[in-house]
């Protein structure tokens, strides 16, 4: 996803930071962490708070597998739901979450 693709999906939240990371990108707001694009897919950020909203939505926790010991680990950062990426004011509303999670993690 381009930067500009990206920055229009965040519009209803307000102007984004884009910057390179993970071989992938992160998107800021204000300064804090939002969502990541990685391999071609957007991930929004969760928390304890808000994330039975994003599976209930039916979006995907990203996990993978770590080095030590090969026991999976789970991010703070979920699927966009469906939907959301096609309907600008969703999106807004999920934005809106995100940016709320990444409050309450730099507390």
């Amino acid at each position: 996803m381009d930067n500009d693709s990206i920055a229009d999906l965040f519009a209803g939240l307000g102007p984004v930071q884009i910057r390179r990371m993970f071989g992938g990108k992160g998107i800021y707001f204000n300064g804090l962490i939002i969502a990541v694009e990685l391999r071609e897919e957007l991930m929004l950020k969760a928390d304890d708070q808000n994330m039975d909203e994003f599976a209930a939505a039916g979006c995907r926790r990203w996990t993978y597998v770590g080095k030590n010991h090969g026991k999976p680990v789970a991010m703070p950062y979920w699927s966009v739901p469906d939907g959301a990426l096609d309907d600008p004011e969703e999106m807004a509303v999920w934005a809106r979450k995100s940016y709320e999670a990444a409050l309450r993690a730099a507390r």
